[in-house]
């Protein structure tokens, strides 16, 4: 498969003398989908690494109905403040550090150690949040404090993309090709809308077990619950290993040719935070108000529990998408299944808002709640669930981490500004119909750009890009005078059984031609 890469490579290292090897690869030479383990050997690291995104899920989305119920506990202090909107989107600021910071300490420390104080921050500030509590028993001291905490919930949350998503995503190296695109889709973005339902759900059921007369109870006890998913992977996470891509090309232990890798990197970069901000920009602004659109149709007086049961349905609907998408992501490739998947999106948003008069009305709620759905549902089978895919394999592996995080950075801005800007969009348009309308007019339109842009300007992502990447990036810094022997975990390096080209990083019988 890489015959004249193979080639090129030899003949710019040049130093390297011709060798010869078995043509049958044995022990550590196998390929790594070829390494004698058992499936669960193989599956439990990318499950570890990628689970802890249903937190993101989670604690991103129960905030939307947390926010209806602060709004009705306290309608003067919080009802239409700005600690409704610091509260609703602190996180996702948050969010944007954890990526960045992580990002840097996952390339440069150590993946799962970085894994491990994600896990820990999202246990300690999941916990504060549900606890928090004003100087002298105040509402305003309450929310200053749930707002704290939920930036630093944030950063945790963050963590769990450069350090999980980047880790699952070379865990999934180890699996069947043909099928690794689709077990990273599901450790990671089918967790995030899993979280989403969850999400949705415990509120409705609290509310059903403590009535409509406790809802101080509900609300603590829904964002407390956020506790369980990082400390259910604890055990998990500290069982890791560094993955073995990690170890080989890691630049840990060597100066980092920034240069050289803005000049390699930057326009594929730009082009993925591009389309991550649109996709995220829609995708939680309507997440975090779903449950605010369904009580404008119902109306004032609808009981909360309607109004959640209405909230769940719609975010069911995320479920078929993201599962149907992750083999589509290996049927088809990442590129076309985001591409053609978020213009089918543009598509029902456009028919949504032409037809919104006729379906915002209490007695239509439930085609209301299907169109919306299958708007919702066309967006994770497109970008929700190949846009982390894209940017955790266009990159290589030593600068995975920062690649991934600042892509999803500009994911979250794009989050955040959508949860301000959605709001303005609604209170601008000139009624009521139009206040529904146009955010419908708004995301489908940035649907169409972010289908031309994928379509058009992502490059091929095959099962083994990630082994492809590394190589190509790797001649790429020897034609540039870069010395990549220094690259890898000393340890590792010396401590393999199989010799390691130095010039490629991978062991000489995966590549090298067999004679």
């Amino acid at each position: 498969m890489f015959d004249s890469m193979r080639k090129g490579k030899s003949d710019t290292a040049g130093s390297s003398p011709e060798r010869s090897f078995d043509p049958t690869p044995a022990g550590d030479d196998l390929p790594l989908e070829a390494v004698p383990k058992s499936f669960w050997e193989r599956i439990w690291p990318a499950m570890a690494c990628g689970a802890g995104l249903f937190s993101d899920g989670y604690l991103n989305n129960t905030i939307g109905s947390v926010n209806t119920i602060l709004s009705t506990l306290y309608p003067k202090e919080y009802a239409g403040s700005s600690a409704q909107r610091n509260v609703s989107s602190i996180a996702f600021a948050g969010t944007v550090v954890g990526q960045l910071a992580f990002g840097y300490t996952s390339d440069n420390y150590s993946r799962k150690w970085s894994l491990m104080v994600s896990t820990c921050i999202l246990i300690v500030f999941a916990a504060l949040a549900a606890g928090s509590y004003g100087a002298h028993g105040t509402v305003g001291g309450m929310l200053a404090a749930l707002t704290a905490y939920r930036f630093f919930l944030g950063i945790g949350i963050g963590g769990e993309y450069p350090a999980g998503s980047v880790a699952c995503s070379e865990a999934t190296g180890e699996l069947k090709s043909g099928t690794r695109n689709r077990w990273f889709i599901l450790f990671t973005n089918v967790m995030i809308d899993w979280g989403f339902v969850i999400s949705a759900f415990v509120p409705l059921v609290l509310v059903w077990i403590c009535s409509e007369k406790h809802l101080r109870l509900v609300w603590r006890i829904s964002l407390g619950l956020g506790v369980i998913p990082p400390l259910s992977l604890f055990y998990l996470r500290l069982k890791l290993k560094e993955p073995e891509e990690f170890s080989r090309q890691t630049m840990k232990n060597a100066k980092v040719p920034y240069l050289l890798i803005i000049k390699y990197y930057w326009w594929r970069l730009f082009i993925v935070s591009i389309i991550w901000f649109i996709y995220d920009f829609s995708s939680y602004a309507f997440g975090l108000y779903s449950s605010s659109i369904i009580d404008v149709i119902l109306g004032d007086d609808t009981a909360l529990t309607k109004s959640f049961g209405w909230n769940t349905v719609i975010n069911l609907f995320y479920i078929p998408g993201a599962i149907l998408g992750s083999f589509v992501s290996d049927w088809v490739g990442p590129r076309n299944a985001l591409g053609y998947g978020v213009l089918a999106q543009a598509i029902v948003g456009f028919i949504m808002a032409g037809c919104y008069a006729q379906l915002a009305t209490s007695a239509h709620i439930g085609g209301f709640c299907v169109v919306y759905g299958i708007f919702l549902s066309l967006g994770e089978l497109g970008p929700g669930d190949n846009i982390g895919l894209v940017a955790s394999k266009t990159s290589a592996t030593c600068i995975r981490g920062q690649y991934y995080g600042i892509a999803a950075a500009f994911g979250k801005i794009g989050a955040f500004v959508g949860t301000y800007v959605f709001p303005i969009i609604e209170k601008k348009a000139p009624n009521a119909t139009r206040s529904g309308q146009d955010p419908f007019f708004v995301a489908s339109s940035l649907c169409v750009l972010s289908a031309f842009i994928a379509l058009f300007l992502l490059p091929h992502i095959g099962q083994d890009t990630i082994t492809e990447e590394d190589i190509k990036f790797r001649a790429y810094l020897v034609d540039h005078g870069y010395d990549t022997s220094q690259m890898g975990i000393k340890e590792y390096m010396n401590n393999s059984e199989s010799t390691i080209d130095t010039t490629t990083g991978r062991e000489p019988a995966q590549y090298d031609e067999k004679i």
